[in-house]
């Protein structure tokens, strides 16, 4: 399977369990650790859990091993790493906080300062 259709079952495990906020970055040309960083939102601990899960069992039944899930016992934070996709799931006090999307713009727009000099 591709990085595009892990992406796209990522997300649509996400949206059927009813994920907020969804935002899907393509990080191919910034870093070699992953294609994609999916970012969700859930509304409680139990929620961010069930996102998890619904993502390892989506990714399972069409033969996509996790590589590792992290954060399922405080669940304010779980990431699944689906490999040629990473998941981040958190509460939205956690993602204001954090704030991914943000992490990734300066080292985009770094890189597209170079490409074009």
């Amino acid at each position: 399977m591709n990085a595009e259709s892990i992406r796209k079952l990522a997300v649509e495990a996400l949206e059927d369990a009813k994920g907020i906020d969804i935002d899907s970055i393509d990080v191919r040309t910034l870093t070699s650790i992953t294609d994609y960083m999916i970012i969700c939102t859930g509304r409680s601990t139990r929620h961010v859990k069930t996102l998890a899960e619904n993502v390892v069992v989506k990714a399972k039944e069409m033969k996509i091993n996790p590589i590792r899930a992290e954060g399922e016992e405080a669940a304010e934070w779980v990431v699944v790493d689906l490999g040629d996709a990473v998941v981040h799931i958190m509460l939205a006090a956690t993602r204001t906080f954090y704030h991914l999307e943000d992490l990734w713009e300066p080292v985009k727009e770094l890189r597209d300062h170079q490409a074009s000099s």
